[in-house]
């Protein structure tokens, strides 16, 4: 995952809390809460960014941790809050 292009589900509302974020993805009505203010910005930051990667460290997430970053947005992906780039993109 790390190496690859992912962006936020376009179904899916950020809306920022003093924790990080709640995520509401208004096709399935899921909830999820993003615990951390770091994971927040490293998900918006996802469509910016070639790679997985590349959103860790410009979210300023040391390399160290991209490992567990990794498996919390993999989480993300199994709700459909984010998806692989291009998936999904209506024409």
């Amino acid at each position: 995952m790390l190496d690859e292009a992912w962006t936020l589900s376009p179904s899916v509302a950020l809306r920022p809390e003093p924790f990080g974020a709640l995520a509401y993805h208004f096709g399935n009505r899921k909830l999820t809460f993003l615990k951390r203010p770091e994971l927040v910005v490293a998900v918006r930051a996802l469509g910016e960014h070639p790679d997985v990667r590349s959103a860790l460290v410009a979210a300023g997430i040391p390399a160290t941790q991209h490992a567990a970053y990794a498996e919390a947005l993999a989480g993300l992906a199994r709700t459909d809050m984010i998806r692989p780039r291009g998936e999904g993109v209506a024409a």
